[in-house]
Parts: structure tokens; sequence; C-alpha cells
């Protein structure tokens, strides 16, 4: 999963592009890269780290031009190094930066294909190198540079490439191109302000950025469309894709997304509550005479989850944990080590709210189980007399092949198990899932027009279709053993 950020201004972008990725940080905190454009000069720093340790004033001060983009990455399938920081750049045709959020499921036939038909060399394993060069291919063979010809070759990119991308791109003499893909798995949303010296228009993963920077959110940006703004300020955009079936990413509402962002015009922070208010009556329905005294949260996602169980249930809602604002989110760690040194290191119990309580543990999803296993021991260690585990989302039994790092089947805890097992596994008294068709009409309820997701890593059912021999390629690259032997 990564945060992007397109903006087309009247001045230099560079500083809000900075700003736009400090609150898109939670998307990435692998690597970070900004790309301007001066005139006819490319721009680029990139490096791995955190926003703020990646840029400082000097690099700041070099990243002049009205038009930019911007990047932050965590690694799925490919490695976490220097040189799979974004934006990647070509400088055929034109001198094209992109940067890419997603993952494309047909790499290694495109890969062979820009090599061999398209005569374009891919230096990297990173599957946005190939999309770039995808595009760039296309974008060359229209022999123009208008918007007409950017779409035009937004649409052989949608012909080529299969998967979930949302993509900002910057190309010299006409200004920034982003796109979709046809399933609108991943989110894109365009937001515009008026200033003195005329309009200017944003493109970012998610609202919050916008926020921030003072945009007026417009729309999300429609699955299969291109959206092309010129370094005048002119706006183009059409839908490019022969096909197109908006089903965006569940998991962007269960765990990814900030509350405060509005993704396909469904609120992040409603969507979250719906699915506590959900969840709750399950446990109703199952256990009206449960014995639960105290309702936790496990920080930071789940909280809104848990308040609304908390109100549903009639048990008083208490905070369990703090946690270290200094490390980073357990679930997109690279490698199970460090996820597992960094859960005591990130949380600590209160442990007047555990002593001699049933408590119930509210978090977002469990994915590996790791970090869900130690905090249920670390909230007995902290005196409780029983633990319940309760997930706003179902079971993740399958790998999810769009861009978020669930990666082998054999390393999520939910595969080859039933419930009962996963119980016994994390070591609680009472584990309870979301049921998917409650998750997705807590999603849909802020937007009926939704009446499909991406709910893949739940019910193994990919809207792109997978080919056969893919997972097993996916295995040897996304496992945690082969990222460390990379590493």
């Amino acid at each position: 999963m990564c945060g992007i950020v397109g903006i087309v201004g009247n001045s230099n972008v560079a500083g809000q592009l900075y700003d736009g990725l400090t609150v898109l940080q939670h998307r990435g905190q692998d690597a970070a890269g900004i790309a301007t454009a001066d005139g006819t000069r490319l721009r680029v720093h990139k490096g791995n780290g955190l926003v703020r340790d990646v840029f400082d004033e000097t690099r700041m001060s070099m990243l002049r031009g009205h038009v930019g983009i911007a990047h932050v990455r965590y690694p799925t399938a490919g490695s976490a190094g220097m040189d799979e920081a974004q934006p990647f750049y070509v400088n055929s045709p034109y001198g094209i930066a992109l940067a890419h959020n997603g993952n494309l499921i047909n790499t290694e036939a495109l890969r062979q294909q820009v090599f061999e038909a398209d005569r374009r060399n891919i230096n990297t394993d990173s599957d946005s190198e190939v999309l770039l060069n995808v595009f760039a291919y296309e974008l060359d063979a229209q022999r123009m540079l208008t918007p007409e010809a950017a779409i035009r070759a937004v649409a052989g990119v949608h012909r080529r490439c299969k998967g979930g991308y949302a993509v900002v791109s910057l190309v010299l003499g006409l200004g920034l191109v982003a796109f979709r893909d046809p399933h609108g798995i991943r989110p894109l949303v365009l937001g515009k302000r008026a200033t003195e010296a005329g309009e200017e228009y944003i493109v970012a993963s998610e609202s919050v950025a916008l926020d921030v920077l003072g945009f007026t959110r417009v729309r999300d940006i429609a699955p299969g469309e291109a959206l092309v703004i010129t370094n005048e300020g002119q706006l183009h955009s059409e839908i490019c894709a022969t096909a197109t079936k908006m089903s965006p990413c569940i998991f962007e509402y269960v765990y990814f997304a900030r509350p405060d962002s509005m993704i396909d015009n469904v609120s992040v922070h409603k969507a979250r509550m719906r699915m506590g208010t959900k969840l709750g009556e399950k446990i109703l329905r199952l256990k009206p005479d449960h014995d639960i005294d105290t309702i936790i949260p496990i920080p930071d996602t789940s909280r809104d989850v848990a308040l609304e169980m908390s109100n549903v249930l009639g048990v008083k809602y208490r905070e369990g944990f703090v946690k270290n604002r200094y490390v980073g989110r357990t679930f997109i760690m690279p490698g199970q080590g460090e996820r597992v040194k960094s859960v005591r290191r990130k949380l600590n119990p209160i442990h007047l709210e555990f002593r001699n309580r049933v408590v119930l543990l509210v978090d977002d999803s469990i994915v590996r189980g790791t970090t869900s296993q130690q905090i249920v021991q670390m909230a007995r260690d902290a005196g409780a007399r029983k633990v319940y585990l309760a997930s706003a989302a179902p079971p993740v039994r399958h790998p999810n092949v769009y861009g978020i790092d669930m990666p082998a089947a054999e390393e999520l805890v939910a595969h080859g198990r039933s419930v009962e097992q996963i119980q016994a596994h994390l070591g609680c008294d009472w584990l309870i899932y979301q049921d998917l068709e409650d998750l997705e009409a807590a999603v849909r309820e802020g937007n009926p027009a939704l009446t499909q997701f991406d709910s893949s890593c739940f019910n193994g059912q990919y809207v792109t279709g997978i080919e056969p021999g893919y997972f097993e390629r996916i295995q040897q690259l996304r496992n945690d053993g082969a990222k460390q032997q990379r590493g």
C-alpha cells in the first residue's frame, strides 16, 4: 500500500506535496519521493525513510516547479531498497515521472512485452517501473503531446495492465496525468481551490491530503478514468477503459485509510462506526447474557468500532493501551521478527483497566495473528480474568494481490483454521469475527451505488481474475523469508 499526491498550482508546489505526504504517511513508511517540473527540467528527490527524514530544507529548495507528484511507499512484492523508491522516471518520450499505488498481477508478462516488443529496459523488480514504461510506450505511439493523446495512452495502459492501480504522472511539456484502474480498487480523489492567480488542482490517495492543504474535494476519480491537468491549469477527463465496474478495496475502510478521509463518497469514520454497531449486534445475538465488563480498543484504527460496540452492548468503553507514537504500524513492518519486537515497543497496558475484569479487546482485523497473540497475553499479564477478542473484519484467509501486503496464504493465521482453532492459537477465551455481509453493508450504507467490493482477502473472489500459477509466484516474492533474503 502506498500514498500518492499530484498538484498543478500557480507557484512552487514542493512544500505542499511535502505536507500532503505527511498526512499520507500511514500508507507507507519505507520510502518517500517528490518530483517537480520546472519548465523543461524535471527535478526529483527520493530516499528510504519517513517523509521528515528524506527531505530537508536544502533538498526542498531544489524542487522548483508549479507542477509535481509525490509518493510514500511500503514494499509488497519488491524489495525495500533505495532503487525502488518512487517516483520513477524515463526520459523518452518527453520525460515522464510516475508514482503508483497498487499492484499489477500480470507484471511478468508485461516485463517481457516491454523488453521484447516495446524495446524498453526495466531496471528494478518494481511493477511500478513496468507500468511507467507501458505508459511511456503508449504515449510515444501517439506521435503528439496533447491531452487527448495522453488519454489515448492511458487507454492503452488499461488494455495491457491487469490489477489494482492508482497513478499520478508528470509529463514534461504537458502537465499532470492521473488515472485509476477499471475496477477502482485503489482510491484516488480530485480536489480544487481558487486563488488570486487562478484555479489549482490536486489528486491524492485520500481526501485528508486535500483538507490539510485547503483544497475542496470535487469527486473521486472514476474506475477506468484518465485525468489530464495541463501546465496552464486546464482539466480534461475521460473514462477510457472498455469495461469498468466499481469494486473498491474494502480493506481501505477497515484499516488503511485515515478516519477523517472520504473514499468513494463514504466517510471512513462513519463506516467504522457502522462496523461497530453490526459487530455489537452480532454479539447480542450469540451471547445476549454476555459477561463483558469493559470494551478496550487496540489503538488506533479500532476506536470508532469499539465505541459503537460499547453503545450497543451497554458496556463501558475504556482506553487500556498507551501507544508509542514513534513506532510505525506493525502490519506493514517488513519481516516477522520486526513485527514481534515492535508490539511490545508500541503498546503498554494500563493495568487498572484490566485487573479482575472480563475485557473485550477490539481490533480492526487479524492478519498474521502475531500482534493479536501478544496483545491477548499482555491483557492476561495485566490481570484480566477473561480476554475476549473481536475483529471488525472477517477472517483473512486469502492473499491480497492488489497492493496490500497480505502474502503467502500459509502466513495468514486464518488460513486452513476454523474460528475455534484460531481462538486457541491466539490464546483468547472467545473470538468474534465480523460477518462479510455486515462489513460490506456497513460501507455500502454510506454510498448505495457501491454494489460490489474487492473483498478477495476474505472470500477469495478476485475481481480481475487470477491466472494459474500466480499465487505460487507471489508466495516466493512476498513471504517474509524472501523479503529478508532480498534485504
